[in-house]
């Protein structure tokens, strides 16, 4: 039997969406045989957990957190490229998160979420975190900017307690943003954006740890010709796929050196309390 390979594209696969992402799959999946890269999957998974998918010892292509390819994930992972989007606040290969309050919020600026109640999608998240930490680092009060910081594990779910006041201000990366504002009449409308953080690569897409520079290859030829394939415009338009670029892999410890500026500044508000799995 035939043991085919795993593939999930889970990062930006909302529920509305999975129509969109599995078009984008079918065309890519194609494009990937052509390559000459046998036992693709006709079909992504979505009954794993994101982490388990990278886990898979036969993962074929999944994209995953920027943070990744710093951590220990990296020596798990292999990058792949970064794929390009055409959400506001993305520009080629990078990307940003909008700092957004609910509408009714009195605050208008960054300096003005000082002491709100924070909420995260993950530690682990360069979007919802690490972005949001640089950002305010530099204006906190002994090691602290916000009166509390919970964890919701997703960026849909930190929207979701904005707009049932249980919190008061998340970061969500501009592409979530813009897509959840496209399929979610209303959004817009119900909360507001206050900020944006610095700019830093998009999660890139990876592959399985050990691939050989000619499957490599044949990865991003077969995401190349996706990216171009006129068949595929309305699933790469609704999902704001714009083209794809490899990267040197030193381009993600940007996100990293992020991160350390603002512990060297002493903030300590994300500090977890514990263990969290994630969603970037």
């Amino acid at each position: 039997m035939i043991r085919m390979r795993a593939a999930g594209l889970p990062m930006y696969d909302l529920p509305e969406l999975h129509a969109a992402t599995d078009a984008w799959w079918a065309g890519l999946a194609r494009a990937l045989r052509r390559e000459g890269i046998e036992d693709v999957p006709d079909s992504l998974t979505r009954d794993l957990h994101t982490e388990d998918i990278w886990r898979c010892e036969n993962l074929l292509l999944s994209q995953t957190c920027g943070y990744n390819m710093i951590d220990s994930w990296s020596s798990r992972l292999t990058y792949v490229a970064t794929p390009c989007y055409t959400a506001p606040g993305c520009e080629g290969p990078l990307y940003s998160s909008v700092i957004v309050v609910p509408a009714a919020s009195s605050a208008q600026t960054v300096s003005d979420i000082r002491g709100l109640r924070c909420v995260i999608n993950g530690y682990g998240s360069h979007s919802g975190c690490n972005a949001l930490r640089a950002t305010v680092a530099p204006f906190a009060r002994d090691g602290r900017f916000f009166g509390s910081v919970v964890v919701s594990g997703g960026h849909a779910t930190s929207v979701s307690m904005l707009q049932n006041g249980e919190a008061d201000v998340a970061a969500i990366d501009c592409i979530t943003y813009t897509l959840m504002a496209r399929v979610r009449p209303g959004l817009a409308e119900r909360l507001r954006v206050v900020g944006r953080t610095v700019s830093a690569p998009v999660g890139p897409y990876v592959s399985g740890h050990g691939q050989s520079g000619d499957f490599l290859a044949r990865l991003r030829n077969g995401l190349a010709e996706a990216m171009l394939d006129p068949r595929l415009a309305d699933a790469r338009e609704d999902l704001l796929l714009g083209g794809m670029e490899v990267l040197p892999i030193a381009r993600y410890a940007e996100i990293g050196r992020l991160e350390t500026e603002a512990l060297e500044l002493g903030y300590r508000d994300f500090e977890p309390s514990g263990p969290s799995r994630y969603r970037c």
